[in-house]
């Protein structure tokens, strides 16, 4: 390089201003992974080991701590799928039709008790016990009925339309695995096998909070420069979703040691600790070192968009999740990484979110570096064929866009910007808000 050139490199070098990584920068080599966040949580999650015995119609939603063991056979004995005729398989024609006499009659709850001839067999209801000797039905719609007789056609086979004992489960089998959060479906097996009580583990303890001088209550008149926190409404709200007991601590004031004593106090009495806000690295925001104070911080930086500055650790026994403060941001971040860890501890064996991909008619903007959760609304089109596409704005403080959404479309850390009718990934709320 020439002395001119030099000197010229070198005021260049004299001018330029000092830089940190900042939440508009697309690559940050201290970030890490979507992956790599969700990971490092779970390991270090701690599974909630006490448990509660509840009565099955209070179960729904909880999480099984047990396997529950079915105490009989389901069903119970051998049964008719079908109204029809039940016989022995042995007698059904093979060529020709052949007439059968109908000895009597089989309900359910009320067994037919008698004997069985040769060509003879039973009127039969569904459900209904199969009559010794027998173990074929013949569909009603599928004979010539007569007077005391019917007519059956071959092509039937021998054990069609036969229900038998223990084919759903058998005494002793798993009838519902521990880990499993009890649904509608769940609850109604039980009953099925006369099971009154499960044993669930107990609720978690989720205390969180927000922080800002700018933020005010519902109900309070707003001054100049301030706004109403949502974030405390939609933490409750999701976290409601996943029953677990809340404890709301309110808005604290942009102080370090109002935030140390409110994070003192939620570590006493909860499970899991949220915050809102403070997690950057304004002057005002306290979050993390309050936590280093009184905790240990495991990271604060995670590859995505929204939702970049997030803080993990622990204070005490307790995890913590230090969110974002712009609302989307606080969604993003609950789904993709709060709420799979409280599921965790929990002793849930929940699975990630359901992805799948779909052709996008709108045109996205991205550049590579991060994982992006735009908001989308999914929907079949005019032919009948399932497409995404974005809801409205985009910015992580834009609310009104993620009510209008009912997915995230998840582009990928080395994706780049989206042509109309490219096929993008799609993560639907409606996984994930249950």
């Amino acid at each position: 390089m020439d002395p001119e050139s030099a000197g010229a490199h070198a005021d260049m070098d004299r001018k330029r201003v000092p830089t940190q990584p900042s939440c508009s920068d697309t690559v940050d080599g201290q970030s890490l992974t979507a992956v790599e966040a969700v990971s490092r949580i779970l390991d270090v999650c701690p599974v909630v080991r006490e448990s509660d015995t509840l009565a099955i119609r209070d179960a729904l939603g909880r999480t099984l701590a047990t396997d529950v063991l079915s105490p009989i056979n389901v069903p119970p004995y051998t049964n008719s799928a079908m109204d029809g005729y039940a016989l022995a398989g042995s007698s059904l024609p093979l060529t020709d039709p052949c007439e059968v006499q109908v000895a009597g009659v089989a309900w359910a709850g009320k067994p037919f008790r008698g004997a069985l001839g040769p060509r003879q067999c039973v009127r039969i209801m569904t459900g209904a016990i199969m009559p010794p000797g027998t173990d074929t039905v013949i569909m009603q719609e599928q004979v010539e009925s007569k007077a005391d007789s019917v007519l059956i056609g071959p092509g039937h086979r021998p054990g069609q339309n036969v229900r038998q004992a223990g084919e759903d489960l058998s005494v002793g089998s798993t009838a519902v695995a521990a880990g499993r959060r009890l649904t509608p479906a769940d609850i109604g097996l039980l009953a099925s096998l006369g099971v009154a009580e499960v044993t669930v583990t107990r609720r978690l303890r989720v205390a969180f909070f927000s922080t800002g001088d700018e933020l005010k209550g519902i109900g309070e008149a707003l001054e100049e420069g301030q706004i109403y926190d949502s974030n405390r409404y939609t933490l409750h709200a999701m976290l409601s979703q996943l029953d677990v007991d809340i404890l709301d601590l309110g808005v604290i004031p942009d102080r370090k040691n109002d935030i140390r004593a409110a994070l003192l106090e939620a570590a006493a009495n909860a499970d899991a600790i949220i915050t809102t806000g403070g997690v950057s690295v304004g002057e005002a925001d306290y979050i993390k070192e309050a936590l280093a104070e009184v905790g240990d911080i495991s990271f604060w930086k995670i590859a995505i968009k929204p939702g970049r500055p997030l803080a993990f650790g622990r204070i005490s026994d307790g995890v913590f999740f230090g969110l974002p403060g712009n609302p989307v941001a606080v969604m993003v971040t609950f789904y993709q990484f709060v709420q799979p860890a409280l599921r965790r501890m929990a002793g849930e064996h929940a699975e990630a979110p359901r992805r799948f991909r779909v052709p996008c008619l709108s045109e996205l903007n991205k550049r590579p570096g991060r994982v992006e959760f735009q908001r989308g609304v999914l929907r079949t089109d005019d032919t009948g064929r399932l497409v995404v596409y974005r809801a409205g704005r985009q910015g992580s403080g834009i609310l009104s866009s993620m009510s209008t959404a009912n997915c995230f479309i998840v582009l990928p850390e080395d994706a780049d910007s989206v042509a109309p009718e490219t096929l993008v990934d799609v993560e639907p709320f409606e996984g994930l808000m249950r």
